[in-house]
Formats: C-alpha cells, sequence, structure tokens
C-alpha cells in the first residue's frame, strides 16, 4: 500500500545518501483548488526507496528545506515544481537536473514523464490522480499510489537518460540547459508584473484597460476571500469579454450562477472604474514594429534553414536549438545572441 509509504522528516534525512545527486523529488499542490496555494505532498525516491512526506502534517519541514538548500536532485518538468519551492520554502536546490530536457536534448517527441516511462520501461502510469485535490485529507489509496508512482521510475529515468546524453556528446548541453531553466525561475519570481495585464488584453485600448484591471482586482478579491482559484469565480476569456463591452458602452453578461453579493461588489468596482481620469488610465505597452526588409528576410531564411539542418542531423526539435522568435530578434540587432543563447547553441549556430 503506498501509505506504508509516509515517513517523518527526521528519518528520511537520515536514510538519504549524500552528494551524488541520486535523490528524486516530486511535489503535489492544491493549485485548481485554493487560492493560496500550498505544496501538499513531497514525493521523494532514492536507491529503491519511494517515502512521501505530509507538509500539511504537524511537522517541521525545516530539515528537509535545509538539506535542499545543498542537494543535487532530479527532477521531471521542474518549472512549476521550482516556483512551488521558491515560494514556500523561499528557495531552490543547487542543481537540479530534469529529466524532461534531457529528453527534448535527446530528440523525444513526446516527453512527458508518463511516456518517458512507456517508452523505456514499458509501463502505462495512471493519469486519474493528475488533477486531484491533493489539499485534503485522508489521501486515497490511488492518489498515493499514483503519488509514488511520479517518482518510482524517476531515478531509472535518468540513469537511461544520462548515459545517453554522455554518449552523444550532449551531457554538457544538458547542465547548461538546467542551470539555466533554473535562473529563468529565479528571475521571474523577482519580476513585478501587473498580472492583470493576461492574455487577450493586448488589443484593449486604454479605455478598456481600466475596466480590465477593475474587474481582475473585483476577481482576485474575491477569490482570495472565498479561498478557491480565480477561474471559479470568472475565467479570464470572461474578464476580456467585460473589459471590451465596457469599454464600448454595453451592458455585461454576468454568470447565471454568480452569487448577488458578488454580483453588487462587481457592479461597486466597474462604478469606480468609470469615475478614473483618463490622465489615470492603465497605457497600451509599446511594441517595437520592426521593418522586415528583403536583407532581413534573406538573412533569416538563411539562418533557419542552417538551424533545420543541424537539428535534423541531431535528430531534435529545431526549437530546441533557437526558436523563430530569438532568431529574429538577433537577425534585427535587438539583442546580443549570447545574451539569449547558451553556449551550446551558440556553438551549433556559429553566432
Amino acid at each position: 500500500m503506498a501509505a506504508d509509504h509516509y515517513i517523518s522528516v527526521d528519518e528520511l534525512i537520515g536514510a538519504l545518501p549524500s552528494g551524488d545527486g541520486r535523490v528524486g523529488l516530486d511535489l503535489e499542490a492544491d493549485s485548481l483548488y485554493r487560492y493560496a496555494e500550498r505544496i501538499c505532498l513531497v514525493q521523494v525516491c532514492y536507491g529503491k526507496e519511494v517515502k512521501l512526506i505530509d507538509p500539511l502534517a504537524e511537522e517541521s519541514l525545516d530539515p528537509l528545506v535545509d538539506w535542499l538548500s545543498s542537494a543535487r536532485i532530479w527532477m521531471h518538468g521542474a518549472d512549476y515544481d521550482m516556483t512551488l519551492m521558491l515560494g514556500e520554502w523561499k528557495m531552490v536546490p543547487p542543481m537540479l537536473y530534469d529529466t524532461q530536457i534531457a529528453a527534448q536534448l535527446l530528440g523525444h517527441q513526446r516527453f512527458g514523464y508518463a511516456s518517458l516511462v512507456e517508452q523505456y520501461f514499458g509501463v502505462e502510469l495512471s493519469k486519474s490522480s493528475q488533477k486531484a485535490d491533493w489539499g485534503k485529507r485522508p489521501l486515497s489509496s490511488k492518489m498515493l499510489e499514483y503519488a509514488c508512482n511520479d517518482v518510482r521510475y524517476l531515478l531509472p529515468l535518468a540513469h537511461e537518460v544520462e548515459a545517453k546524453l554522455k554518449e552523444l556528446g550532449r551531457y554538457e548541453w544538458f547542465l547548461e540547459s538546467c542551470e539555466a531553466a533554473q535562473t529563468r525561475v529565479k528571475k521571474r519570481e523577482g519580476e513585478e508584473k501587473e498580472a492583470w495585464r493576461i492574455s487577450g488584453s493586448g488589443h484593449l485600448q486604454p479605455t478598456g484597460l481600466r475596466f480590465l484591471r477593475a474587474v481582475w482586482n473585483w476577481r482576485d478579491g474575491e477569490a482570495a476571500a472565498w479561498n478557491r482559484p480565480s477561474f471559479m469565480v470568472a475565467t479570464n476569456k470572461q474578464l476580456i469579454a467585460w473589459a471590451t463591452d465596457l469599454a464600448e458602452g454595453r451592458e455585461i453578461n454576468l454568470p447565471p450562477k454568480l452569487r448577488p453579493d458578488r454580483s453588487q461588489r462587481l457592479g461597486a468596482a466597474i462604478k469606480v472604474a468609470e469615475g478614473i481620469p483618463e490622465s489615470e488610465w492603465p497605457v497600451r505597452p509599446k511594441r517595437v514594429r520592426q521593418r522586415y526588409d528583403e536583407t532581413f528576410e534573406k538573412r533569416l531564411k538563411e539562418l533557419m534553414e542552417s538551424r533545420n539542418q543541424i537539428a535534423e542531423n541531431l535528430d531534435i526539435d529545431p526549437s530546441v536549438i533557437a526558436s523563430r522568435g530569438l532568431l529574429e530578434q538577433i537577425i534585427a540587432g535587438r539583442v546580443d545572441p549570447a545574451d539569449i543563447l547558451l553556449k551550446w547553441q551558440l556553438s551549433l549556430l556559429e553566432l
């Protein structure tokens, strides 16, 4: 039974190997069910052991966080997990090897964890608990088994992809890519941004942006008070539609199940937005419009053809080397290639 894999933090720390990077980790959170998301389960594997830590139990996680602060661990698709660690534990391990990055560098078209486990070990993993509420207690036996399987094959997978990377001479690419992924997450965590500028807001004029900001702040406040994800109050698509309608002087269509008190607070927020003077309306982000002449198009075509040929020879997706958008920035002279590409990518493209 997966429940037998629960272990105390102190017991785990006493059992973990040190310094060799042969520890796997995964995290489960409740972001689909709560506004203030939490790390709800920590899955750890080492040797042939799979252990579970319950962060919601009355036990300090400080020893685990301290251990991770100097650890070298394996994860899969670690971007979101690193964001969770930074948000809740204020750290990420100094070296985090990501099997998803390894799979992409090896040319796998399907690089999800379950797909790789099936490809390498012929085991089909259940995805039934992928969107489960990990904040509830007790966790069902099905959820616990799912959680254990999320790391059960992680170290054997790491062994396989690491060997292939070294065989193909791409291991240094892998290390550099993992470090870059960690740097991106840390940078993103420290950046302050206007969260209300959601996808779809780019086409709005300032008069619409003032309404979008108002309804987004209304939704955020309702979600926080309810402690549920924002999309349960209203979707981004609804917010964009409301802002568009309000900017054009039309009545907005409210969800039929919207509570009367929420509807009243929404009306109040819109009324406040209507009274904001034009001088205080949000401005549209300035877009750099590059005029592409024949010389630009020729150079871009040549560089993309070169990239595509290199990718074909390596049997990897061309975007792993560099996306079209990055190549456009380089050709346009808006960035230094060394500022947006890794050393191995620069070397392949001879930039």
